[in-house]
């Protein structure tokens, strides 16, 4: 497949370049939304910019507008990019409204939904545990980056997160910077250590505290609580976060869409 930031030979051959490269079956769209893809792995266009037009596109690639136009609603629809009537479209960012609680998907009763309050219990290196190495698709025994955090709504314990990431990738993160850092955690992932949450998988069930549980939430021993374990991904589906929180839903409930 061509480089996308060759734009002088990678112009007239793009279209054709991602039909070699995809299935026969693959629409069109969808090769011109994988040279797209990356484009943004590559940092052709870094978080918050604003891509070429749909006209620019369509020249870059030899395919009609339209071609393009499917390809960024197919990116928009992913939270790749971001559409701004009469500005143009965007690399998304986590730092927006609408994307930073993309993956937290706790929601009062009440429905009166808030930034939530964080206080950062741990922040340590060490070495990968061999179920957290096999999740991150590390060696047994490489470093990774353990954090715990606990989640305050109006000043409630609710969330107790251990997340546990690739050392590599976030080599320089302390407690005193995510204290220090006020947006949301992703959003510092992406833009000082340029990692950036393209999708998730989950798995929930239902457990009880634990002794260690019901000190930082503030429960009783056995209260009940939802488990959520959660491995997000960046670009080209490689692993960089390893997320197991435990929820309590006494006053909340666990919000998904399904299409």
């Amino acid at each position: 497949m061509v480089s996308p930031t060759n734009h002088a030979r990678a112009a007239p051959a793009a279209a054709d370049s991602a039909r070699e490269a995809a299935p026969a079956f693959s629409p069109l769209y969808r090769q011109i939304e994988a040279l797209l893809t990356r484009s943004l792995q590559g940092g052709e266009w870094r978080p918050g910019e604003m891509i070429p037009s749909e006209v620019e596109l369509a020249g870059r690639f030899k395919v009609s507008q339209g071609t393009v136009r499917k390809a960024i609603d197919a990116l928009a629809d992913e939270h790749l990019l971001v559409r701004r009537q009469g500005k143009g479209t965007f690399v998304a960012t986590h730092a927006e409204q609408r994307v930073q609680f993309r993956f937290l998907r706790l929601t009062p009763d009440d429905g009166e939904e808030g930034a939530m309050a964080r206080r950062v219990v741990d922040c340590r290196r060490l070495r990968a545990p061999a179920d957290v190495a096999r999740a991150l698709s590390l060696k047994a025994g490489d470093a990774v980056v353990q954090v715990r955090r606990v989640l305050s709504f109006r000043g409630r314990p609710v969330v107790l997160d251990d997340i546990w990431l690739p050392g590599n990738a976030f080599k320089g993160l302390t407690a005193e910077r995510l204290a220090q850092y006020k947006g949301p955690m992703y959003g510092l992932f992406e833009s000082e250590f340029g990692v950036r949450m393209i999708r998730a998988e989950e798995k929930l069930r239902a457990v009880t505290a634990d002794a260690e549980a019901s000190a930082l939430l503030a429960l009783p021993l056995g209260a009940p609580l939802l488990s959520v374990e959660r491995l997000s991904f960046t670009y080209g589906d490689r692993p960089v976060e390893l997320r197991r929180g435990l929820y309590d839903t006494t006053a909340h409930y666990y919000r998904n869409e399904l299409s």
